[in-house]
């Protein structure tokens, strides 16, 4: 579903241009596809069982021991997939029902593919390594020592993944590494002060027309600006939608201005698919974060400490950011010319999707709603003057669901 506040988010306004570069979001990060892993670990260990059989060297054993434990080894590793698949199933599965099933850390840990791929290079080298020595008695020691290093490898992948697994199955590393994950973008993303005043913007060129996305349904996860800044020419693209939202078919993509721009220019900028991502999203993190929240909140969970967790969390993230320059969605060329608008969250949106659904939720949990009440107080001291009112406002709710939900205890509270 489409984050809500996807429809604030920041246009082209006279504050909007200011040329800065994110480097995060200036060229996207694609990570290597698991497939390719493994046949890259396949095809060495393919090309070394080949190989390594036909060297000769004064030091060498016999063939037929060689042979057993290579044969041994290859046909054991299978026990090493069967080990990374439950535990990737297994921590999955709980994230998937205990905090949130947009949550996908473990998942996408390169850790997991690429133990599974060096289980599979491992079983190759061994099998093409005991074809490779057939009859000869006697075979190089390198074969048994690369044999031997591969496996060390292996065990050594194997324990940092069963580390991994075992830390994303406990709340606070996971907790730590959403907040690692979405400081990274703000940092990246915001990292100039909020100034005290900012000169008027030039205006746009004269509208041109609008891009639609012609395909089906699909997540925008990342932009490719170093593409786009160099397809755009003299005109200018105005993104309508922003990183993480959901793009419908025939739904308004960007807006044209000057220049034309082919609509394959502006397509192939862009890197979508099935679901959120942290590559470029500054608001997925503070969405996940919310839902272990409002899901710890539920009646069937009933768990505010851990709702309590998450506030300190968020209140990690949006203390920084709330003193940070978010006018940053013009992007410009090399000659310092807008050449590309993005559509990025204003600060009423990272406030919106972190805390009001959870500050709702939290309405019958007095130690989750007062954790929140403190939190809008730090941020209400940390903002500047034109983002307090929207802080404000919250804080005043919180006050309003405290003192008429918990009177007692908020009188106690308040002193």
């Amino acid at each position: 579903m489409q984050d809500m506040s996807a429809t604030h988010r920041q246009g082209p306004g006279p504050h909007s241009f200011t040329g800065h570069r994110p480097g995060r979001l200036y060229r996207p990060r694609r990570p290597l596809r698991a497939g390719l892993v493994q046949l890259l670990c396949a095809l060495a260990g393919l090309v070394l069982g080949v190989l390594l059989p036909r060297i000769s060297t004064e030091t060498s054993v016999a063939s037929s021991r060689v042979t057993e434990a290579l044969v041994g080894v290859g046909f054991g590793i299978l026990g090493l997939v069967s080990i990374i698949f439950s535990l990737l199933f297994l921590v999955v599965q709980w994230a998937f029902g205990s905090l949130s099933p947009r949550l996908n850390l473990f998942r996408d840990d390169p850790i997991v593919w690429r133990t599974f791929g060096l289980a599979v290079g491992v079983f190759v080298f061994s099998v093409t390594s005991a074809l490779a020595i057939g009859n000869k008695p006697e075979v190089s020691v390198i074969v048994p020592a690369t044999e031997v290093a591969a496996m060390l490898a292996a065990l050594a992948m194997l324990r940092t993944l069963q580390v991994r697994a075992f830390a994303s199955i406990q709340l606070a590393p996971t907790l730590a590494a959403i907040a690692t994950r979405g400081r990274e973008i703000i940092d990246d993303l915001y990292p100039r002060p909020d100034p005290a005043g900012r000169p008027a913007a030039a205006p746009l060129p004269p509208f041109r027309r609008a891009v639609t996305w012609p395909h089906r349904q699909v997540i925008l996860q990342q932009l490719d600006l170093r593409r786009l800044v160099g397809a755009a020419g003299g005109a200018v693209i105005v993104f309508r939608a922003g990183i993480g939202d959901t793009l419908q078919e025939g739904a308004r993509l960007a807006d044209l201005h000057g220049s034309e721009v082919p609509d394959a220019a502006i397509f192939g900028g862009l890197v979508t698919g099935p679901e959120r991502t942290f590559g470029q999203d500054p608001l997925f993190a503070f969405r996940l974060l919310a839902d272990i929240g409002m899901r710890a909140l539920s009646p069937a969970v009933n768990d505010p400490a851990t709702a309590v967790q998450v506030l300190d969390t968020l209140e990690s993230l949006l203390v920084p950011l709330a003193s940070r320059d978010l006018d940053v969605a013009g992007i410009a060329d090399g000659a310092g010319d807008v050449r590309v608008v993005l559509a990025l969250p204003r600060w009423d949106d990272y406030l919106q999707t972190a805390l009001d659904d959870l500050i709702e939720s939290g309405a019958r949990a007095p130690m989750a709603l007062l954790r929140g009440h403190a939190l809008l107080t730090s941020l209400l001291s940390a903002a500047p003057p034109p983002r307090k009112p929207s802080i404000a406002w919250r804080l005043q709710h919180a006050e309003e669901l405290a003192a008429a939900n918990f009177p007692a205890i908020w009188r106690h509270a308040s002193r």
